[in-house]
């Protein structure tokens, strides 16, 4: 189920205080018209660290953090609005812009032409690349395309993703396995389940850093590079107020800022995983995460 949570994230860093942004909000953003009066309403799947993940609070709880969850924030400022979080799968994403049920959607989304039918998209916020992971033991076997474009090799991909194009167009003679989340391909590899899988380059890294047996293996070539925002179709002032944010973040250094502090929860003590040494998902951080 839904959880509709608002993105509380480490304070001092990660947000700006709405006074700093007042004068900001005399552009589109006064024109804006939301799904909900007052609020700005944004999707995302907490599966996908340094982007959207988990993160340990002060008080010992699991909360929504990471550089996208960090810029919604910084939107939702600039436009004086208050921020609204649903967090679903990465299918549910795109579903709910396609629906226009939300504003925005967070989650690491690549531009893809494709998908333009459903959404507008910002601007690029940030550069990123797509790889192709194992884990160490297998690292020598499979470290190439024709390596896994095999039947008898497993290959994972998150469900409804840029991921699952590139298995499909660079490995369609391969055992393709869709699955909802990254923390399930994740999970599939470190329990030998799967063979490899097409991750998102600062994802893995992220995961790698938690779960050193993972290990990237191969660059993916893809010609649409980096992140944007996914905005619901045909509203020209909200894209227009998003983009004119996310120049702010960048000319500031919000968005550096942003990353930086990202990476540094998404390992260590703070980070919430959701697997244990085994790749399995312990029944704590089940219920502590669960949609």
């Amino acid at each position: 189920m839904k959880k509709k949570l608002l993105a509380l994230l480490m304070a001092a860093c990660m947000v700006l205080p709405m006074t700093a942004m007042a004068d900001e909000t005399e552009g589109a953003a006064a024109e804006v018209q939301t799904v909900t009066p007052g609020k700005l309403t944004v999707a995302t799947s907490p599966d996908f660290a340094p982007y959207e993940f988990y993160a340990i609070d002060e008080d010992g709880n699991p909360t929504l953090a990471g550089f996208d969850m960090a810029l919604a924030q910084y939107i939702a400022d600039y436009m004086g609005l208050e921020l609204e979080v649903i967090t679903v799968d990465f299918d549910g994403v795109l579903s709910e812009l396609t629906t226009k049920s939300v504003d925005l959607g967070l989650a690491g989304l690549s531009p893809d032409p494709a998908r333009m039918d459903a959404m507008d998209f910002s601007d690029i916020y940030y550069l990123g690349g797509q790889s192709l992971v194992t884990v160490k033991d297998k690292a020598d076997t499979y470290n190439s395309f024709d390596a896994i474009n095999t039947p008898d090799v497993s290959v994972g991909a998150q469900i409804g993703s840029i991921q699952m194009d590139l298995a499909n167009e660079n490995s369609p003679e391969a055992d393709i396995v869709p699955l909802p989340k990254v923390t399930d391909i994740i999970a599939e590899l470190l329990a030998d389940k799967l063979d490899a899988a097409y991750i998102e380059t600062a994802v893995a890294e992220s995961y790698q850093k938690n779960y050193p047996d993972l290990e990237i293996v191969l660059d993916v070539p893809y010609d649409v590079a980096g992140s944007a925002v996914g905005v619901c179709k045909d509203n020209a002032e909200l894209l227009m107020a998003v983009n004119e944010a996310i120049a702010l973040a960048v000319e500031d250094g919000s968005m550096d800022q942003f990353v930086a502090e990202a990476n540094e929860l998404a390992t260590g003590e703070k980070y919430e995983g959701v697997l244990d040494e085994a790749g399995e998902v312990p029944e704590q951080e089940t219920e502590a995460v669960t949609e």
